[in-house]
């Protein structure tokens, strides 16, 4: 695998594993940011990848996003350690508290919760979609010095419907990710 794309997605739902292209290979984290932690360690460590993607679904906070967008920046949604740190910093560490792909696209928080609410302060911070993963593995790819992208099919408006709705879209934003994948196969082949 060593040099090749890693894929981290959460669950078998957002993403069939038997349809990786040759040099990619996708590994399920689990749900949440502990799992995602986990199993990007251990599978940076073993892989070696040259890239590591992260695959899944998210929850739009701006109503402008549909479809599959790429992320930009990543933030923890779910830190809050006041009056010790402000909401979303860790406190007591140095390290950067918005992680970056080095890529356009969206503002992704990332939480242990599955946001069925408005929160006025995902939205004073820009906040575009929601996730439950990303913010561990860009930590993890940050600790290592390995690049990483996001990519995430919008499945709900992060309300008290987006159960209902991520259930009916999980499976919905596949195909748009294997086309997105393509770009990617062809400048890791260089």
């Amino acid at each position: 695998m060593s040099g090749n794309i890693l894929v981290l997605t959460a669950i078998d739902d957002e993403l069939d594993k038997a349809r990786a292209p040759d040099g990619v290979e996708v590994i399920y984290t689990g749900v949440g940011k502990v799992n995602a932690a986990s199993a990007a360690t251990l599978a940076l460590l073993v892989l070696r990848p040259r890239l590591v993607v992260n695959y899944g679904t998210a929850g739009k906070i701006h109503k402008m996003h549909n479809g599959l967008v790429e992320v930009a920046h990543v933030i923890q949604r779910d830190m809050m350690a006041m009056p010790l740190a402000p909401r979303g910093r860790t406190p007591f560490s140095p390290e950067i508290d918005r992680l970056s792909s080095g890529h356009d696209g969206v503002i992704c928080g990332t939480g242990d919760s599955f946001v069925t609410a408005a929160d006025p302060w995902l939205v004073e911070n820009n906040v575009d979609i929601v996730d439950m993963e990303l913010y561990a593995i860009a930590h993890v790819c940050q600790r290592h010095s390995m690049p990483w992208r996001a990519f995430k099919f919008i499945t709900d408006e992060a309300d008290d419907n987006a159960a209902d709705h991520w259930q009916d879209n999980v499976k919905d934003g596949e195909e748009l990710f294997w086309d997105a994948m393509k770009p990617l196969l062809a400048q890791t082949a260089q």
